[in-house]
């Protein structure tokens, strides 16, 4: 059987450790946190779908996507124009 000492230092060390994780939620979980994840994560798309596994960047698809911009744009502007 263990000693009461024993059984406190444990309960203790038990205790350090919850708190611990305790904080690393926390940490993880405050919006800034989240925030950057999400950043992190559309950065790594964006490179993943404009770049070669190589690093080479590819033109179609950056073509493709300034062409998508460019008539999401002029649709608006032609919309306000008519108003």
């Amino acid at each position: 059987m263990s000693s009461i000492p024993a059984l406190e230092a444990d309960i203790a060390a038990r205790r350090t450790r919850l708190a611990n994780t305790l904080n690393e939620l926390t940490a993880k979980a405050t919006p800034s946190a989240i925030a950057k994840r999400e950043v992190d994560k559309a950065k790594a798309r964006f490179a993943d779908a404009t770049t070669t596994p190589e690093g080479d960047l590819r033109v179609e698809r950056v073509a493709a996507a300034v062409a998508i911009v460019a008539v999401v744009v002029a649709i608006k502007v032609l919309r306000r124009r008519r108003r």
